[in-house]
This record gives C-alpha cells, sequence and structure tokens, in this order.
C-alpha cells in the first residue's frame, strides 16, 4: 500500500519540465489598438488584426497578422506612418522589429520601403540592415541600411546603390 501512495507523488521539476517546453500566449487580442505616451502627451497609435503577448522571462508581442502605426508630433497631428505585415515587440528593450512589405510615409509623402525595420521606442528612431527604397517628390533612392527619426524628416542611407532624378515630381497621397 505504502508503495502505492509514494508512486503517486507528482515531483514538481518534472510537471515544470514538461509544460515549460511550450511556450503559451497569456493573452490574445483582435481588432487592437494600443496607443503609446509620454507623460500624457500621445506619441503613437498601434492598430493590428491579432495580438499576442507573450508573458516570458523576456516577454514580448507578436502581431502575426500586420500592423500599422501612426506616429504624432507634440500637437496630436500625424506626422508618419508605418505599415508591415509582420511584427514583434519585446518589453524590456523597447524596441519593435517589423518585417514583410514594410512601408513607412512622412507627412511630406516620402515614402520608405523595405523587407525589415527596427523601431526604438526610447529613441523614436527607425532602422534597418536591409535594403531600402526611398521615394521623394523628385528622386527614388535605393541602398543598403537606413536610420531616421521616426518623423521621417532626417534619414540618412548607409549605402547608397544609385539616384533616379525624376523629370516629373511624383504625385504625393
Amino acid at each position: 500500500m505504502m508503495t502505492g501512495i509514494l508512486s503517486c507523488e507528482t515531483d514538481i521539476a518534472t510537471v515544470n519540465k514538461l509544460t515549460g517546453q511550450y511556450e503559451a500566449s497569456s493573452e490574445t487580442g483582435k481588432d487592437i489598438e494600443v496607443i503609446y505616451s509620454n507623460q500624457g502627451i500621445v506619441k503613437a497609435k498601434l492598430t493590428a488584426p491579432v495580438m499576442l503577448r507573450y508573458r516570458t522571462k523576456e516577454p514580448y508581442t507578436e502581431l502575426p497578422d500586420g500592423l500599422k502605426i501612426l506616429f504624432y508630433d507634440v500637437q496630436g497631428q500625424v506626422e508618419s506612418q508605418l505599415t508591415a505585415g509582420y511584427g514583434v515587440s519585446y518589453e524590456k528593450s523597447d524596441e519593435m522589429m517589423v518585417k514583410n512589405n514594410v512601408e513607412a510615409i512622412s507627412v511630406k509623402g516620402d515614402k520608405l520601403n523595405t523587407e525589415e525595420l527596427t523601431w526604438n521606442q526610447k529613441t523614436q528612431k527607425i532602422s534597418s540592415d536591409k535594403f531600402v527604397k526611398i521615394t521623394t517628390r523628385d528622386e527614388i533612392i535605393f541602398g543598403d541600411g537606413f536610420e531616421s527619426n521616426q518623423d521621417l524628416t532626417n534619414y540618412k542611407i548607409k549605402k547608397i546603390r544609385g539616384t533616379i532624378r525624376l523629370k516629373e515630381p511624383v504625385l504625393t497621397p
């Protein structure tokens, strides 16, 4: 009888080992909207069809079905927007990595296209080490690597591959 009782005890380390193999989201949301603010001033608004938040040792949020971020100036006016097919945000570093058809558009209509981009929420900077294409009113610039403030008014292309000057200005949206 004593052997039967002892064999039914559960070793907590074994349970943790078995259940720890699978990472489950602790929060799931559909059609979400997240407001980023600093001292009551809205800095950005993120919308996405699906959000999965994981509470692990390194917490992160995944946006597997795409996202759109609107960036605001101090007067509350939209100064730029960013869209992508996928995103993941890391809480500890305050960085978001987006990829798949990434497009950022400034209020002036300048457009950045790339396949991967990082947004640092603390510094309010965006950057990429991938191929980028910048379309302005009168030129298209191609390069590898990019750094900018989030409103795209002060950007730097690391390795310019080429520039096309346009005879007719591009109509901006």
